[in-house]
């Protein structure tokens, strides 16, 4: 291997654990780290333009390394003291790379379904909880996951470790709710929103048409605007003592309400 790194010194090393650890430096260069071997494959798998794997031979081959570089990535091999630096969570498989981030516009959301059923999420902070809400997502073989008024920032590795790669494979795109709505007017979307207030029961909507599905957080709940824009206002009656749960468990319960009606149909 031509190239290794063994000090957590480095000025490499110190660029890349600001990647890890800030997000202001996320948003700067242009790029993230991402750690594990699932996560990279589904990285290359989502079209991610991947720069630089740096990996612990203890616990990613030479080989395996040697592998990648068929895609025309630079291989690092660093020490153990480097390894732990750079990675977030202990049971990493011993690679991490470095790669470019994506837009996340609206206009790049790549709908090819004729019907499109589409998740939106409105101001998500949590990122156990929009790791959770792009799970679902995957699970239901969403078409895309609108995040509107994004809190977070998506390459944040609590989110990318939540969701268990699927950050990579999901169309995702991210903007404030005005254009969210916009976007979804213009082609003619049935927006379904999430609110307790002067809605329907979610088993009675129809949602074998052009779909969106609108979730907003537990605290608050969705803005004005989307209470405006909706179709139909929907609601999950509640049997229980409280009147909210999770905001990843509600979507799953509509979003599979959609699936049922459309695999049904």
């Amino acid at each position: 291997m031509s190239k290794s790194i063994s000090s957590v010194q480095n000025p490499f090393i110190k660029q890349l654990a600001l990647l890890k650890d800030k997000s202001r430096q996320r948003k700067k260069s242009g790029q993230f780290l991402i750690e594990g071997k699932r996560e990279l494959s589904l990285a290359i798998k989502g079209g991610y333009a991947i720069e630089t794997l740096l990996f612990f031979p203890d616990l990613f081959s030479e080989s395996e390394a040697k592998a990648m570089s068929s895609y025309g990535i630079e291989i690092i091999e660093i020490s153990k003291e480097v390894f732990k630096k750079l990675a977030h969570r202990d049971t990493t498989e011993g690679v991490i790379a470095v790669v470019n981030t994506k837009k996340h516009t609206l206009e790049d959301l790549k709908l090819t379904s004729k019907n499109p059923l589409i998740l939106v999420a409105e101001a998500p902070e949590k990122p156990g909880n929009i790791g959770a809400l792009l799970r679902t997502a995957d699970a239901a073989n969403v078409d895309a996951v609108i995040i509107a008024n994004p809190k977070s920032d998506l390459y944040n590795p609590n989110i990318i470790r939540s969701s268990v790669g699927c950050v990579f494979t999901t169309e995702i795109a991210m903007a404030n709710s005005e254009d969210a709505i916009a976007f979804l007017k213009k082609y003619n979307f049935n927006i379904f929103s999430a609110i307790l207030q002067k809605s329907e029961p979610y088993h009675s909507q129809n949602y074998t048409l052009p779909t969106a599905i609108v979730v907003g957080t537990e605290a608050t709940g969705l803005t004005e605007e989307w209470r405006q824009a909706a179709t139909k206002n929907i609601s999950i009656p509640m049997q229980g003592v409280i009147d909210s749960m999770n905001v990843s468990v509600a979507a799953g319960i509509l979003i599979f309400e959609a699936k049922r009606q459309r695999d049904f149909k």
